[in-house]
């Protein structure tokens, strides 16, 4: 009898551990991206001029290249934002500009998900990716901020 209260006092007593660990704070940190840098929109990207005039008449014009950034996803984990470029009809980069800091926990799952993600994109060339399993609300929050930033760009 003293066995089964001893087994069950400690299942209680880890259940209650278990469902009471925080994996993360959930709020921005210091190395984040200040608001007024990571508001999204489109830019213009300075390298690609807006108007060239060459002698050549046979000379190929440049793609267009644009550069947006998308909305900040709130995420139970905490914030992620991403910048597309695209040049032509190609999106070329993805860059994490914030994603959840709040424990190494964090940082292994974000080392883990985020290059798998980044290189999705731009085999798929769209937002519609599968998520990484094990960084389920991460790569959920990737892509809501990747499809504003596809939306302000008016790509795909």
């Amino acid at each position: 009898m003293r066995r089964i209260t001893l087994a069950l006092v400690s299942t209680v007593a880890a259940l209650v551990l278990l469902f009471s660990y925080r994996t993360s704070l959930g709020s921005s940190l210091p190395g984040s991206v200040p608001a007024a840098a990571a508001a999204p929109g489109v830019v213009p990207d300075p390298t690609t001029p807006a108007t060239s005039k060459t002698s050549h008449a046979s000379a190929a014009p440049k793609p267009k290249a644009v550069t947006a950034t998308g909305t900040v996803a709130q995420t139970r984990w905490g914030p992620v934002q991403v910048r597309v470029r695209i040049v032509g009809t190609k999106i070329t980069e993805v860059t994490v500009l914030q994603h959840p800091t709040g424990n190494s926990q964090d940082a292994e799952i974000n080392s883990f998900a985020l290059p798998r993600l980044r290189a999705e994109v731009l085999r798929a060339q769209s937002a519609r990716i599968d998520a990484i399993s094990g960084a389920t609300v991460t790569s959920d929050g990737y892509l809501t901020s990747l499809q504003s930033a596809l939306d302000a760009a008016h790509f795909g």
